[in-house]
């Protein structure tokens, strides 16, 4: 069964669903942009009976409350802060996390800052490498990173922010997009709609020029701990290459690579297929660590 809940962070009302009994090993299930935990609604069910699962919505995406970008700096330092902060509040000391899109920047954050605390890392379509960047990258790395004219925010604006932008990153690279629900963009679209939101999401698309900085001490922790590594890629994702998925295994050569037939929103496609990696993964992984640290 799962629940949906909301507490205080640090002064900031932090929505997030949860299945799964607490005694188990819990992994944290990081959405992407433009989305929510609502991405993850399928798949919770499917790992609840072994795991302990938790899918928050960021500040300014999804349920969780929206302070406007003057009382709030929207970046991804503080998006991570925020889940760093829900996790102490659940009293959660040991996760694995899932990483899609928006998520990666912000696990990566939470396994630098905590590489002990990490029993796996599952990595949907979330880059983490240079090579990662498509060419879809282009308005915004030579753009908006640069500076925030009018002309490249509209351009922006209709590619991902608008009602159509939203429907286009969902089908991106899907086998068939006309089999894709709609409920989930059409749910973004709603959200993206209400106050600040907008703006919102111009300061992340901003902001994300500071994540590749970030990579190369992400890059440490993987050699250095090695937590176990489970790639599940959508590989006709338009936005991250498959490049970028097998950049992982330099860093963690032990890493397990699953190149899926579908695009950016995998879930959509193959969730059942990514629900059964992730279970087969964890009972080889995650159930021995536990069982030798105990």
């Amino acid at each position: 069964m799962t629940r949906y809940r909301t507490v205080d962070v640090n002064g900031l009302e932090v929505f997030f669903r949860e299945a799964g009994d607490p005694a188990n090993p819990t992994l944290l299930l990081l959405h992407g942009f433009p989305s929510s935990s609502f991405m993850f609604r399928e798949l919770m069910p499917l790992l609840e009976q072994d795991l302990h699962v938790i899918a928050p919505d960021y500040p300014g995406f999804g349920n969780t409350e929206t302070l406007p970008p003057t009382e709030f700096a929207y970046t991804f330092d503080n998006l991570a802060t925020t889940v760093e902060g829900l996790l102490d509040v659940l009293n959660v000391e040991h996760f694995g996390i899932y990483i899609q899109d928006y998520g990666a920047p912000v696990g990566m954050r939470l396994a630098t800052r905590r590489p002990t605390a990490i029993d796996a890392i599952v990595v949907q379509n979330g880059n983490a490498y240079d090579e990662g960047f498509s060419e879809a990258w282009q308005p915004l790395r030579n753009g908006w990173w640069k500076q925030r004219t009018k002309e490249i925010e509209a351009t922006l604006v209709e590619a991902f922010i608008s009602p159509d932008g939203i429907r286009a990153n969902w089908t991106a690279g899907a086998r068939d997009a006309d089999a894709l629900c709609p409920d989930g963009w059409l749910l973004d679209a709603w959200f993206m709609a209400l106050p600040h939101r907008r703006e919102i999401q111009l300061d992340l698309l901003h902001d994300y020029r500071h994540n590749p900085p970030q990579y190369p001490a992400f890059h440490r922790m993987l050699r250095h701990y090695r937590p176990p590594v489970l790639i599940a890629w959508g590989e006709r994702d338009p936005y991250f290459t498959v490049e970028g998925a097998r950049a992982f295994l330099r860093d963690q050569p032990d890493a397990e690579l699953h190149l899926l037939p579908t695009g950016h929103f995998a879930l959509a496609e193959e969730c059942p297929a990514i629900a059964e990696l992730i279970g087969d993964f964890y009972r080889r992984h995650v159930g021995h660590q536990r069982r030798a640290a105990a």
